[in-house]
């Protein structure tokens, strides 16, 4: 009995171990929209929320893409955070709507000054342009999160249309149709999210169910009166 007992405590242990763990991977760092016409403007907001509970989100760092590097580059104030940028120069010169010549780009965007409490969330945003004029392609935007207690959160990982979302996913933006319908290849990135999403979420509660049955169990275990050995 005493055996049962400590491994039915042990397996509560580990599950409840796991859904602490689960959840907080559940949120991370993205850009809204998903989607945008290739050949365009638009206002990229990233939104980051504090995955922790006893540190604060202090900085974080936007790499723009560099095969496709963009012409122009505004960033929005955001009350006591201070962006910087940096630029880098280009593979191949590029000519902007006006006749000029562009050598060099914004790479990185880094915003801090400020901090995202335990609990809460910031957005920052950018609006950037012309895209590329590449219908289906997505642009990758890696992110590091940096916290108050030294710990640094890379979301670089590629997002792959068709396949699960990695557990550091990039912020990823694919580009549509000029009209603004969403090309047949791209249409899987974010049906693949948000079932992996789903799925991940549907997961985590058969955890959470699963660990509250251990834990009735191993009580009711507990609380069993023996039986006098006959």
């Amino acid at each position: 009995m005493r055996s049962i007992r400590r491994t039915a405590v042990a397996a509560a242990a580990a599950l409840v171990l796991v859904v602490a763990t689960a959840l907080p991977a559940m949120a991370h760092v993205t850009v809204d929209p998903a989607q945008a016409p290739a050949g365009g403007f638009t206002v990229l907001t990233f939104k980051v929320p504090n995955e922790r509970d006893n540190a604060g989100t202090t900085k974080l760092e936007v790499q723009l893409p560099t095969d496709h590097p963009f012409s122009s580059v505004s960033v929005r104030p955001n009350g006591a955070w201070t962006a910087t940028t940096a630029t880098a120069p280009l593979p191949q010169p590029v000519t902007d709507d006006d006749g000029n010549q562009i050598t060099e780009a914004v790479s990185t965007v880094t915003w801090e000054g400020s901090r995202i409490a335990p609990g809460q969330f910031e957005e920052f945003q950018l609006q950037v342009g012309p895209l590329p004029d590449a219908a289906g392609a997505t642009l990758s935007f890696p992110a590091v999160q940096t916290y108050d207690n030294g710990e640094v959160v890379r979301w670089i990982d590629p997002v792959v249309a068709g396949q699960p979302e990695p557990q550091h996913p990039a912020p990823s933006l694919v580009l549509t149709a000029a009209g603004g319908d969403a090309p047949a290849a791209a249409a899987p990135s974010s049906s693949s999210s948000s079932s992996d999403t789903t799925g991940r979420t549907l997961g985590i509660i058969g955890i959470v169910v699963g660990a509250a049955g251990v834990v009735i169990a191993v009580v009711a275990l507990t609380n069993r009166p023996r039986v006098a050995d006959r």
